[in-house]
């Protein structure tokens, strides 16, 4: 059929559908580059975390520097340029490393804040004549870039040159840990029961509501009915990864109850209805045939759940756990935070290093995120059963 032949109502349909392709082109392609800008910017102003500026000097390990005169350890002139936190930390080794006592050692020592700033060409508060001394040692060698190890082995710090997410990565474990050993078990055994068991009647409609409503509720009302409930009346230490744990738990079940409810819907009725016509009970049919069958979609659902919870600040909040954690917890009853609460941490912070950090903190919870969405699709398609 020629355009002559069409009608000027269906010739204006058509062209109407062209302009809604060319709208949704549009916007797919405005994305794509949103999200370019957005991990090129990230990138850009978290790499440089991950550099740090590291000074070379000359340690002495002598009696007055184990007695805590911890200044004394290298020459005066480098007083100003290396960082202060880690000179704190030689009284310490010395008193744990007594046969160092008397030795010296040339080391390249993380360079003050403000040092690293200025020869990363980055505006700092660095007086005319330590910015020439920064100039002349980087001149002569004795200043470099180094990966910031730091970073990843050392927990929050008062000092930006010294700070890392050690603490917060540990922290994070523990509460997702605590997170899926509470949620799972419990969500998969109300799917189960609501699916395969449940009566019909209202209260169980009333029940099945309540759980798709609570799906949708703030994740802060979470965190407001931990602290009432875990902290307040069951006394869990406050801002411990437990009373984390337990709040993130309370908000990923209705998440797992939703996604197992639909993996087990999924199974077909012939496969029920042929294991009870072999005799199997409906204990037996569900735990051979049926869970078998409707668990890669149940870890798929578990996984988005838990790279929802990774992803919460709001009610860790809430509950405590944005303190100041230099050292990792020993144990799930000791103050923690997690990756989140450290970054929004480091955001308000005025310094420009923290800035990079807090990049540096989303580029690393972003790569933890996605791999874990990955491997959610990776499961979904490698057990996903077509019937």
């Amino acid at each position: 059929m020629s355009d002559i032949d069409l009608t000027p109502s269906i010739r204006r349909r058509y062209r109407a559908e062209k302009r809604f392709q060319v709208y949704c082109i549009t916007a797919v392609l405005f994305s794509l580059l949103f999200l370019a800008f957005f991990f090129v910017d990230l990138s850009s102003k978290g790499w440089p975390a991950l550099q740090q500026a590291q000074v070379q000097a000359e340690v002495s390990y002598s009696e007055t520097v184990k007695a805590g005169q911890y200044r004394k350890a290298i020459d005066k002139s480098l007083e100003h340029v290396v960082s202060r936190g880690w000179l704190r930390t030689l009284p310490l080794y010395l008193r744990q490393h007594p046969d160092e006592v008397g030795k010296k050692e040339v080391l390249w020592i993380p360079a003050e804040a403000d040092i690293d700033q200025y020869l990363k060409g980055h505006q700092s508060s660095l007086k005319e004549k330590d910015r020439k001394l920064a100039d002349k040692l980087y001149g002569e060698g004795k200043i470099r870039f180094g990966f910031n190890w730091d970073f990843f082995s050392r927990g929050d710090s008062k000092l930006p040159e010294l700070a890392g997410i050690h603490s917060a990565v540990v922290g994070t474990i523990y509460v997702l840990f605590l997170t899926m050993l509470f949620a799972l078990p419990i969500g998969i055994m109300t799917a189960v029961f609501l699916e395969e068991f449940a009566p019909d009647n209202r209260l169980i409609h009333l029940l099945e509501v309540n759980i798709n409503n609570l799906a949708a509720i703030p994740s802060i009302m979470f965190g407001l009915l931990g602290l009432a409930i875990f902290i307040n009346f069951f006394g869990v230490p406050r801002s411990s990864a437990l009373a984390g744990g337990l709040t993130l738990a309370l908000m990923t079940l209705p998440v797992i109850i939703i996604s197992a409810r639909a993996a087990l819907k999924a199974v077909p009725d012939s496969i029920r209805e042929g294991a009870l016509g072999v005799g199997a009970s409906p204990w037996q049919a569900l735990w051979y045939h049926i869970l078998p069958l409707a668990m890669p979609g149940i870890l798929t659902g578990s996984i988005i759940g838990l790279a929802q919870a990774m992803g919460e600040t709001a009610p860790l909040i809430i509950v405590g756990m944005i303190a100041y954690i230099p050292e990792e917890p020993s144990n799930v009853l000791e103050a923690a935070t997690v990756l989140p609460a450290q970054i929004y941490t480091w955001a308000g912070e005025p310094l420009r290093a923290y800035a990079e950090r807090t990049a540096a903190g989303i580029l690393v919870l972003l790569a933890v995120l996605l791999s874990l969405n990955g491997l959610a699709i990776w499961l979904r398609r490698r057990f996903e059963r077509s019937w």
